[in-house]
Order: structure tokens, then C-alpha cells, then sequence
């Protein structure tokens, strides 16, 4: 038996076997990417990362096919957050799929925004583009880099009406949890 989930007033029921699969991708997907060093090799991420994801990349092309984007009414809160780092760690043309299907389910109020923010600029930045939220940055030569922002000016303030930290305060946590230089 599923559990209630609130969408806009009504009451809906979780598909729990949906919501626990999406779960247990999400911890693959992440324990398979804390198991290498932040300097890992290209044949390391081929070994460890590369066979999740394109595990989790077939079984979302299904779960998509057969529900559409899995918002937090079919699969919670957390379910839907976990179907979301899935598509972003699946191959661009997925990504491009996906996005306005996240749109959608934003606007319905069933899906984060914050998560519509890194899977927008996740497509932005695939397409040689602007990012609008300066989610994505890149690694050269030892030195994390924001990808190119859309009005730079106005970046923080977008941030944070999505309840992001500010740029700087993202890129601090990241710079520390991957022991880079800025």
C-alpha cells in the first residue's frame, strides 16, 4: 500500500516500488561515484561509474516511457529528487528529453525547482550555451571554473530564489569536498 502525498490539495498515493527502486539508483549512482579518488583515471570511471549509469539511464528511459517525468506524486519528495540526479548523470540527449518533462512537472507544482535549475543548466551548458543558474562548472587544469553564466549580475539573486547558496558558497563546498583550487 502506498503513502499519502500532498499535490496542491489532494491526496495521492506513492508508488512505494517505484519510490524505493529510484532510491536505491540514487545510492548506486552515488556510492559508485564516492568510490573513486577526485582524481580518478578515465578507465576507473569506465569500471565503477560508467556501467550504473547506463543502468540507470535504460531503466529511466522505461520509467519515463510508461509514467513520464516521476514527480513527487507517483514516487515522493525524495523519489522524485533521485529520478532527477539519474537524468543528470544520463547522456546528454536524455537530459534534453527529460528537461521538458521536468518543466511540466515543476509548474504542476510536483517536481523541485531547484532540481529544474542544475537539469537547466546541465542541457545549457551540453549545448555550448549560457547557463542561468551557475549549477555547472568545469575542471581545468586542476582549477574548478563556472561555466559561462547568463547575466552574471543577476546570478546570486536567481540563486536565491530557488534556495541555492550563493555562487561563491557553492563553489567553496565544492572546491573542499573535491580539494581543489579556484
Amino acid at each position: 500500500m502506498g503513502r499519502p502525498s500532498a499535490n496542491r490539495g489532494e491526496v495521492m498515493t506513492v508508488n512505494e516500488e517505484l519510490h524505493t527502486e529510484l532510491l536505491e539508483r540514487a545510492h548506486r549512482d552515488q556510492a559508485a561515484r564516492k568510490s573513486l579518488p577526485p582524481a580518478s583515471r578515465a578507465e576507473q570511471w569506465e569500471q565503477a561509474i560508467a556501467p550504473v549509469d547506463r543502468d540507470n539511464t535504460a531503466r529511466m528511459r522505461e520509467i519515463v516511457a510508461e509514467y513520464g517525468w516521476p514527480g513527487q506524486t507517483l514516487a515522493g519528495a525524495d523519489g522524485a529528487h533521485a529520478a532527477w540526479l539519474l537524468v543528470q548523470h544520463a547522456p546528454p540527449e536524455f537530459q534534453e528529453e527529460c528537461l521538458p518533462l521536468l518543466e511540466d512537472a515543476v509548474a504542476r507544482g510536483d517536481a523541485a525547482p531547484r532540481d529544474l535549475a542544475y537539469l537547466t543548466d546541465r542541457v545549457l551548458m551540453h549545448r555550448g550555451e549560457p547557463q542561468v543558474y551557475g549549477t555547472q562548472y568545469q575542471i581545468i587544469q586542476g582549477r574548478l571554473t563556472l561555466w559561462r553564466v547568463r547575466d552574471p549580475d543577476g546570478l546570486d539573486q536567481r540563486r536565491a530564489q530557488l534556495g541555492l547558496p550563493t555562487e561563491a558558497e557553492n563553489r567553496a563546498r565544492l572546491m573542499a569536498a573535491e580539494g581543489l583550487t579556484g
